[in-house]
């Protein structure tokens, strides 16, 4: 491929645009600001959509172009808001102590002050010792690490173990999800170290920003999901654009064919899967200091679920369309979960749309995988006229076994 990186990807100048204004904009009406035109709490929903396009450009990666569709990759998401929710527990919690014991007759003791901790964590599930898992939850930098190196380090051991065994297609998908479901089961048990079903709660408190309105807080995140969303869609864009790219979307055509040439599939399937991995730890981190708590229902097979659907109604195999179908879907989810649509009398029965929700996010993606297969995104390469070749029919290669027109628009 010629050209700079930046000609070869003209969306990606494009997006970064679009959200630059889109965060200065939001910025200028957010309360922080002054203006009170988006309340705080719209902020935080803004700023957790951000977080949902990130993983959602996770996901185009290692199904849109690698092909291997994991109902897991929120799993991921989820550990890494666990691993941030851990520091910020025991901080907030470690401040209140030290405060509430500061005026004690006898100064307590470190080991005392450790106990009290633990006792106020751990006491809604009967226990006030720390489990060994939060042995670096005292410190911001290991936990950050943590935040990297326990999804990328899972996603590593299981994709070696599947990948390796040549696992695909279905088979594949069905294991991501049984890796998920093992794993929400896990996390729903009180001696999993991390409160069982009650989970991590309180992550709106930061930490030594006591005395910092929600309102500039809120700001601070919407800031950093927007500059992580950005990063992505420049990662993911630069590694989808090379050699690396036209490889991968090789082993999602023909891997067979890919392997005959000499490539190490597994190697290219399991570095796609740990990055895509690591980079939805990433957004779960986060996320879920905007939302507050995080408990086992959040890792359940469920959500991955929702994220294949979000790609699909974007446009999988285009990262924008990613970002397109996560925003559009997670924010109408919001508007049509939090009551404010109006019910629907149709005299026997009322629709009530908080419970019809998921039947109308159903029907959608079965109407846009029946007439749409591109998505939302392909309506943008029809009208940026951005078409696959009209060769009438022809083979596309040397052979006759080469993909055809009508396959290629798939």
């Amino acid at each position: 491929m010629t050209g700079t990186f930046l000609s070869r990807n003209p969306s990606v100048l494009i997006f970064i645009a679009c959200l630059a204004a889109f965060t200065l904009a939001v910025t200028l009406m957010s309360e922080a600001a002054g203006s009170e035109l988006i309340s705080t709490s719209f902020v935080k929903t803004l700023g957790k959509t951000l977080c949902l396009c990130l993983v959602a450009i996770a996901m185009d990666l290692v199904w849109g172009f690698a092909g291997i569709l994991s109902l897991g990759h929120f799993a991921f998401f989820g550990v890494g808001g666990y691993m941030i929710g851990m520091w910020l527990m025991y901080a907030r919690t470690e401040a209140i102590v030290a405060t509430s014991l500061a005026n004690a007759e006898i100064p307590p003791t470190d080991q005392e002050i450790i106990d009290a901790i633990g006792t106020q964590i751990f006491g809604v599930v009967g226990s006030s010792d720390f489990p060994p898992i939060w042995s670096f939850a005292d410190s911001l930098t290991l936990q950050l690490l943590m935040v990297v190196l326990v999804p990328g380090l899972l996603a590593l051991v299981f994709g070696w173990l599947a990948f390796r065994s040549r696992v695909t297609g279905v088979y594949l998908s069905i294991l991501t999800q049984a890796m998920t479901l093992a794993l929400a089961l896990y996390l729903f048990q009180n001696d999993s170290g991390l409160r069982g079903n009650n989970g991590l709660s309180g992550l709106q408190n930061i930490p030594g920003a006591e005395g910092i309105p929600q309102a500039t807080i809120s700001v601070w995140f919407f800031w950093a999901s927007a500059v992580a969303l950005g990063l992505g869609y420049v990662l993911s864009a630069w590694v989808v654009s090379g050699k690396f790219g036209s490889v991968i979307r090789g082993i999602r055509d023909d891997e067979a064919r890919v392997r005959f040439l000499g490539y190490s599939v597994e190697g290219y399937k399991l570095f796609i899967f740990t990055l895509t991995a690591v980079i939805a730890a990433i957004a779960g981190a986060l996320y879920y200091p905007q939302a507050g708590i995080i408990n086992p229902a959040e890792i359940a097979p469920i959500a991955s679920i929702y994220l294949a659907v979000w790609v699909a109604i974007g446009g999988r195999g285009r990262l924008y369309g990613a970002v397109i179908g996560a925003a559009l879907v997670s924010l109408l989810s919001t508007w049509f979960t939090g009551g404010q649509v109006p019910s629907i009398p149709l005299g026997v029965y009322t629709i009530v749309w908080v419970d019809w929700w998921q039947v109308l996010l159903g029907i959608s993606f079965v109407l846009v995988t029946l007439f749409a297969p591109r998505g939302i995104g392909g309506l943008f390469d029809y009208f940026s006229g951005n078409r696959a070749p009209n060769r009438h029919g022809r083979d596309l290669g040397p052979d006759a076994g080469s993909l055809r027109e009508q396959e290629a628009e798939q």
